[in-house]
């Protein structure tokens, strides 16, 4: 991948979580992923929107994350288990709010493919330095 296709990849990874946080959790926000969060068990109604503006703050600084492109790897592991964790919440939770649940995961592990290419293309071991007799 060149520097200019991952830079492109990142942004795109990116702008995805900036939507996820500013638009459907921030701003002006989603019923759906509302409602996802308001059938989380034992969740009281008053906690609701304060845990949504921290997950789309959390996202929008993910966001900000990949952008940066340092630490690459660690990134990827980070949104690997938010991916992973807010969707499998949302399917035991909220499956009445999700009308493609297939439809979901498929997006997702693409999104995690794009997500970890993004991450390998980034990565740059430390070099090593020549040992001299």
């Amino acid at each position: 991948m060149t520097p200019w296709q991952n830079r492109l990849a990142a942004g795109a990874v990116a702008l995805m979580w900036g939507y996820e946080g500013l638009w459907c959790k921030i701003w002006p926000g989603r019923a759906d992923q509302r409602a996802i969060v308001e059938s989380v068990p034992l969740l009281p109604g008053w906690a609701v929107t304060p845990l949504l503006l921290a997950i789309g703050a959390a996202e929008l600084a993910l966001g900000l994350w990949v952008l940066t492109g340092r630490r690459a790897r660690p990134a990827a592991v980070v949104q690997t288990v938010l991916v992973v964790g807010f969707n499998t919440g949302g399917l035991l939770f909220g499956a009445d709010e999700i009308p493609e649940p297939g439809r979901l995961i498929v997006q997702d592990l693409t999104f995690l493919a794009l997500i970890w290419t993004v991450a390998a293309t980034r990565h740059r071991p430390a070099a090593r330095a020549a040992v001299t007799a």
